[in-house]
């Protein structure tokens, strides 16, 4: 089982965009959904937060803009990279974009390509596992590609389910995942686990961490869950 697919929400109410951006981006192996207006957008993002937003301005009802402004307020979706979609160029307007705490700002119309580039660079900042990419932390070194996990220059051999979990450690280092949230992450949210079974992996990937003496760099922190760090 690889790692989850990063999950890209579309937010634009013309049918043919929302088709258009939703092929390219699981032709890149992302897994997506879609709102046509903001309302939806932001019923989704509750039910299932996604990696990355791309999000038109010219929304029925609530605005782009009003959207953007109520997910950048909230502690829990704050981090969610945001990219704006809008026909406005002039500067004033991108300016305001960012400064409601979009990430990105694209005019249209706009090269999907462009487009595509600049998810990868939003999803390497917050999914760096899922983009490939070799993880430190300390002595350890993560790498997503090959799958290879070393302590101190010593192979680490992990099962798929720890290595997913390390690697949502790594992502984040000092954050508290709670239980529910490594099985979103780790087993996907279609997939019902016991919450115990976090508990008996992580046991699993500690046991493995520490095999050559190493300290345990895992830290329980009661009634929240996990953190690396």
């Amino acid at each position: 089982m690889r790692l989850s697919q990063p999950h890209v929400l579309i937010v634009e109410d013309e049918p043919a965009q929302r088709e258009v951006l939703a092929y390219n981006l699981e032709a890149e192996g992302y897994r997506t959904s879609a709102a046509e207006n903001g309302e939806e957008a932001l019923m989704l993002v509750a039910e299932d937060k996604p990696d990355v937003i791309v999000l038109d301005w010219m929304l029925p009802n609530v605005s782009g803009i009003e959207v953007c402004r109520q997910l950048k307020m909230k502690s829990e979706t704050r981090d969610v990279p945001i990219i704006m979609l809008s026909a406005r160029s002039e500067e004033g307007d991108r300016v305001r974009g960012l400064e409601t705490g979009a990430d990105d700002y694209v005019v249209k119309p706009y090269a999907v390509s462009e487009l595509m580039a600049r998810v990868r660079t939003q999803l390497r900042r917050v999914r760096p596992s899922a983009m490939g990419q070799v993880l430190m932390f300390e002595d350890i070194q993560l790498d997503a590609e090959t799958h290879r996990v070393s302590r101190a220059g010593k192979p680490l051999k992990l099962g798929p389910t720890e290595f997913r979990l390390l690697s949502t450690f790594m992502e984040k280092p000092g954050r508290v995942w709670s239980r529910e949230a490594l099985l979103d992450r780790v087993w996907g949210r279609d997939i019902y686990v016991d919450t115990r079974t976090v508990d008996v992996h992580v046991g699993r990937l500690r046991k493995v961490l520490t095999q050559h003496g190493h300290p345990d760099p895992l830290r329980t922190v009661r009634g929240s869950g996990y953190a690396l760090g």
